[in-house]
């Protein structure tokens, strides 16, 4: 089968025998598919071979982006069996048949009917197959070539990362790298030239320049200022077919920003500045600003001021705002027009980060001159001192002068000063001052136990400018003297023992004076000389302070007198000296051996005695529960002899508990319990013994005979029939409660109940076989049984 295509076939299969012919300028290409034929020798025997196909792979090529009317004509199919009758009918069939590629089924000619794109899709893989076509069955096996779309220039260069934006240094050297660009070509960069790019620089030049096959763009110029211009624009356009004419071009912008370097030393405006400054500024004020010029920025342009000289470095002192980068001049010291009316200062503003690159541009740091010009202003009087402190007595009398502040006007005029004291607070009404000569002077009478001291605040004005005030503050100290007598320090409560022995010593005593050491911190202790010597006791003055009372004889005895008062006369060392008299109060108390005090009540004669309170507490408990027990006793004997038997009159319901309680088994008269718990075993009728009865009890043998002849049924009912026939029972409900426990076993009954009205005959002598655990039971019944027997 022949295929022929639009294109020159260039290769040529020399081994499968297959020649490629070139049609004219179109340049048509065949290919052929034969079939491999039997040759037949003459005179040779006819031998059939198995056929063999031969054939070439090969591909047709269409152009992209076809806008004709008609569909592009791609290539032609043709099968060695065709003979032209059209009994050969050619089928194609891959990618794109029937849509995008067609066949005439009886030429083979194959034909596009929409327009390719390479870029979308570069080739088609197909297949061709020839059959009969009155029988369909195939003439050649099927087989597959490529149609590959053609590129043509369609293309343009793209910059994908677009527009850019870069930053380089100032100042750089020529060719420095600023960046390299990219752009992309989606045409087939196999095919010509449609896919390669030259890159050039539309705008930007002369400062920048660009490789045309890499895209570099670097600094065309020396030493680009960026305080000159800082920020640029370039364009570069990236163009195919080799910057051809005809070729398709895509272009980019690039911004580029010059950064800051230090190549810009400080420069300050004027060599010369002058700054007024009034005398009253505050000291810590800031004054003045000053500011020298740097072209560069951020950290290049950082930096710090100083004063290198001057006669005013003393008084001014200058910092650097970071901020604003301007120097701040503040004041050290006070300013006085009066003494000094001007200074100068060398000012000195440098960088603190210098490049040395750029060293020769320097030096990177300025100086100025600023003269400060101290301007007159009229200031307040002025006080003498800072402070005063003043003194004064106390008990003065009112108007005593306490002393003297002074103030004066510190400008040139020297005007007359007005004093007065600021009544801000009470302790400012204690005092007046004299407003022309300052003189303070008391308004009360102080005492200096009372408030030592006083704070107030005294102002000056000038009489011409009463606007203008200074204020100083004044301490006045309360003086003391000696008009507190001395006390007792506390309240002493003296004791002595008993058994004291004369001189001995009781109680030291001291005293406290409310006036200062000066007047009376020395006591002198005596008794009131006016008094008879007392036979008791005396005093001893220690000449420290203090004093020591002393036993003057030998026992002393609380049932003949248990207080004693001692009158002591203390003085103070003051000037005048001051006393005041005071009583000690003795008290007599029983001591232990060692001094200790026991008691000093009357509950101490007891313990003379020998008894402790502790044990007399013990004792009258006892008495008390003694007493009690006497009381309850005597109680319940009143209870139990009040009649059971209520009155006949009373007709109300009552519930009476019993609660006797029997003597065991030795009483014979508690009540009989065995009626109820056994009434086979019942021996006689038992009555209530708190009602006297008035029918004829029954006869035990008779009762006994009944009762083994009844049931427990009959026997309830009885009892029944009794209570309810009983003419001794009283007009309110009674309770009756019975209870069977059922016949006796054959073992019988071991219960006491039992014991007490029946006799047994069992014999208990094979207890002693059970076992040494009931050896006691056996020994128990073995004697009851010998007892019986005797």
């Amino acid at each position: 089968m022949r295929i022929t295509s639009t294109s020159c076939i260039c290769p040529v299969l020399v081994c499968l025998c297959f020649v490629q012919r070139c049609y004219g300028a179109a340049h048509h290409g065949s290919i052929k598919l034969t079939r491999n034929q039997t040759k037949h020798i003459e005179g040779e025997t006819e031998v059939h071979h198995r056929p063999k196909r031969g054939w070439v792979w090969n591909q047709f090529f269409v152009l992209e982006e076809h806008m004709g009317p008609d569909p592009q004509y791609v290539g032609k199919l043709h099968s060695n069996s065709d003979k032209g009758d059209g009994s050969v009918k050619y089928i194609l069939t891959g990618e794109g048949a029937g849509t995008i590629f067609i066949i005439d089924d009886t030429t083979g000619d194959i034909h596009s009917t929409k327009s390719l794109d390479r870029e979308q899709k570069t080739h088609y893989v197909l297949h061709a197959q020839a059959i009969d076509r009155r029988t369909n069955k195939p003439l050649e096996p099927e087989s597959e070539f490529i149609i590959k779309v053609q590129d043509i220039n369609d293309n343009a260069p793209k910059f994908t990362d677009g527009p850019y934006i870069v930053t380089v240094p100032e100042m750089s050297e020529m060719g420095t790298s600023v960046l390299q660009v990219t752009a992309t070509d989606a045409d087939d960069p196999t095919y010509g030239n449609s896919a390669r790019v030259v890159y050039s620089i539309l705008q930007g030049q002369p400062y920048f320049s660009v490789d045309p096959k890499t895209g570099v763009i670097r600094t065309a110029l020396h030493n680009m200022d960026r305080e000159a211009r800082e920020h640029y624009s370039v364009v570069i356009q990236a163009k195919d077919m080799a910057g051809q004419v005809g070729g398709l071009s895509g272009s980019t912008t690039v911004n580029i920003t010059l950064t800051d370097v230090n190549d810009n030393p400080p420069r300050f405006p004027q060599k010369h500045y002058q700054l007024y400054v009034p005398e009253s500024a505050q000291v810590g004020s800031a004054v003045g600003k000053i500011k020298a010029n740097d072209a560069d920025t951020g950290s290049n342009a950082d930096m710090k001021y100083t004063i290198i000289n001057g006669d005013g470095s003393g008084v001014f002192s200058i910092s650097t705002d970071k901020e604003t980068r301007e120097g701040i001049l503040s004041l050290k010291k006070p300013l006085n027009y009066e003494k000094k009316k001007s200074y100068t200062l060398n000012i000195e503003g440098a960088n603190t980060h210098v490049d040395f690159r750029f060293s020769h541009l320097g030096p990177f740091k300025d100086v100025t001159m600023l003269k400060i010009i101290v301007g007159d202003v009229d200031e307040p009087p002025l006080f003498t001192m800072p402070s005063y402190v003043m003194e004064v007595y106390e008990n003065a009398k009112i108007g005593t002068p306490v002393g003297t502040v002074m103030a004066q006007d510190p400008d040139a005029a020297n005007s007359l000063v007005r004093y007065f004291i600021d009544h801000n607070t009470e302790e400012d009404r204690y005092f007046t001052i004299d407003a022309s000569t300052g003189t303070i002077k008391t308004a009360k009478i102080f005492d200096r136990e009372e408030t030592p001291w006083y704070n107030i605040t005294v102002a000056a004005s000038e009489i011409d400018n009463p606007g203008l005030v200074s204020h100083v503050p004044v301490g006045i100290r309360i003086l003391d003297i000696n008009d507190n007598p001395p006390e007792l320090a506390r309240d002493y409560d003296v004791v002595v023992c008993e058994n004291a022995k004369p001189g001995q010593v009781i109680q030291t005593i001291t005293a406290t004076d409310k006036d200062n050491s000066a007047n009376g911190a020395r006591f002198h202790f005596s008794l009131d000389e006016g008094l008879s010597l007392n036979p008791n006791f005396t005093l001893r003055n220690n000449e420290d302070n203090t004093a020591s009372i002393l036993t003057r004889r030998r026992r002393y005895s609380r049932t003949t007198q248990d207080t004693y008062y001692l009158p002591v006369l203390i003085s103070d060392g003051g000037v005048p000296p001051l006393s005041s008299s005071s009583t000690l109060t003795i008290r007599v108390c029983a001591c232990e051996r060692d001094g200790r005090v026991r008691t000093c009540h009357a509950e101490a004669f007891l313990s003379s005695a020998g008894l402790s309170t502790g044990a007399l507490i013990a004792i009258l408990l006892c008495v008390v529960i003694l007493l009690a027990i006497v009381v309850l006793f005597i109680t319940l004997r009143r209870s139990k002899k009040e009649p059971l038997i209520i009155s006949e009159e009373d007709v109300r319901e009552n519930v009476v508990t019993y609660d006797d309680e029997g003597g065991g088994e030795e009483d014979t008269e508690a009540f009989d319990i065995t009626a109820l718990r056994n009434p086979s075993a019942a021996e006689e009728l038992k009555y209530r013994r708190d009602v006297r009865p008035e029918v004829k009890p029954v006869s035990r043998h008779h009762l006994s005979s009944s009762l083994d002849s009844i049931d427990v049924q009959e026997f309830i009912k009885q009892r029944l029939a009794e209570a309810d026939l009983d003419p001794s029972v009283p007009p309110y409900d009674s309770l009756q409660t019975y209870a069977y426990e059922g016949h006796r076993s054959e073992a019988g009954s071991i219960s006491s109940l039992d014991s007490a009205t029946t006799h047994s005959d069992q014999d208990y002598n094979y207890l002693g076989d059970w076992g040494p655990e009931f050896k006691k039971l056996a020994e128990l019944y073995g004697e009851i049984e010998s007892e019986r027997t005797t």
